[in-house]
């Protein structure tokens, strides 16, 4: 019960954009603390302490320096992250950060070279695949809800930035495109739910190469686009199973589906990965209906609802593996992911499947209800 009873004390590096869904979200865990923001904006920091009644505030070198913060939540932007997580690291503190690991496979290799360096634990999102939905979709393939899987489908359409972030340049930079910003949830719930990945094929372009800024309270009017915001790939995952992909931030209208996983004996629909939790719908052959089925873990929050918006459990993950438990939405999981879907970009460029150099455990599934 002591254990527990533990509180992990949090200090988050970046005020931006979803700070106050990361604090929202942890504390629903009562065992952590969000006691500190840091931000290159120390105005921006204050602000966003004084909004969300977080503490002590100030820059990135006062928070490391905070001998009273144990975990590090890193939003910083991603062409930020090898530099301030190999920094926390070196202060000895555990590290959370944002999808993706880093900007590329290189800066993340170094990422892993300085955690593999000390004892603090690095943890990095999506960790949506901790959520009910996906949860609940391992578990029917676990339980073999479906036979034998064979495929998958995922379906990335574009989120429209434009039309809802005040500055959407980094969505449309280095580190971002539909592949890094959105991908990443999407191949989280397909190596959870399949294993990881052994070979990748792929095509990628640049649509409209400018983007009109339509967002309310914008600073700046249009975006030059400077990666790739279409791509469609095939990705051999090492269990066998073939998925086929399209990701893009070109398809405004669809009735695609987000994710699907077929069997020899039933197909499985997902919800959007971005979220944790949503309805999971099986049908297997010979049924007339398809049948949505029960969580097998507690909700994040309410479904349908802003609550779907918070961040934080693989937060709690991480302070889980702190006090011994299993890490799920761990370091070498998230390079997994991130080398596959580099690996579109380079299948275009050379014009050649990709032989994944990485791979990963699949995940413990977390405790069900």
């Amino acid at each position: 019960m002591a254990q527990q009873q533990a509180r992990h004390r949090i200090g988050i590096l970046g005020a931006g954009n979803i700070f106050g869904r990361y604090v929202e979200g942890l504390r629903t865990v009562p065992e952590l603390e969000v006691v500190r923001v840091a931000d290159v904006d120390p105005a921006r920091a204050r602000a966003a302490a004084a909004e969300h009644a977080v503490p002590a505030w100030g820059d990135g070198e006062e928070l490391l320096a905070d001998d009273s913060v144990g975990i590090v939540v890193n939003i910083t932007p991603p062409q930020f992250h090898a530099k301030t997580v190999i920094a926390a690291l070196e202060a000895g503190k555990h590290v959370y950060v944002e999808k993706p690991l880093a900007a590329t496979v290189a800066e993340a290799r170094e990422v892993l070279d300085a955690a593999g360096r000390g004892t603090a634990l690095l943890g990095s999102a999506p960790d949506t695949f901790l959520g009910s939905a996906v949860q609940t979709a391992r578990h029917a393939i676990d339980t073999r809800r479906i036979g034998e899987p064979v495929g998958a489908t995922a379906f990335v359409r574009s989120s429209r930035s434009e039309t809802w972030h005040p500055d959407p340049r980094a969505f449309y930079g280095p580190g971002g495109g539909p592949v890094l910003d959105m991908g990443p949830y999407y191949l989280a719930a397909l190596v959870n739910c399949l294993g990881p990945v052994a070979q990748v094929s792929a095509a990628t372009r640049v649509g409209a190469p400018v983007r009109r800024v339509t967002s309310p309270g914008r600073v700046l009017d249009e975006v030059t686009v400077e990666v790739p915001t279409h791509a469609s790939a095939t990705l051999t995952f090492a269990s066998g199973v073939i998925g086929t992909t399209l990701m893009s931030f070109d398809v405004w209208d669809t009735e695609l589906p987000r994710i699907e996983i077929y069997g020899t004996e039933g197909t499985l629909a997902l919800p959007n990965p971005n979220f944790f939790d949503g309805d999971v719908r099986l049908k297997r052959h010979g049924d007339a209906d398809w049948e949505v089925l029960t969580p097998v873990t507690a909700l994040f929050g309410a479904v349908d609802t802003p609550e779907q918006h918070r961040r934080g459990l693989g937060v709690a993950d991480l302070a889980g593996a702190v006090d011994g438990e299993p890490h799920r939405a761990n370091a070498q999981f998230a390079f997994h992911t991130l080398e596959v879907l580099e690996s579109f970009e380079t299948s275009q460029r050379e014009n050649r499947f990709v032989a994944l150099r990485s791979s990963c455990d699949r995940p413990a599934p977390r405790p069900t209800l």
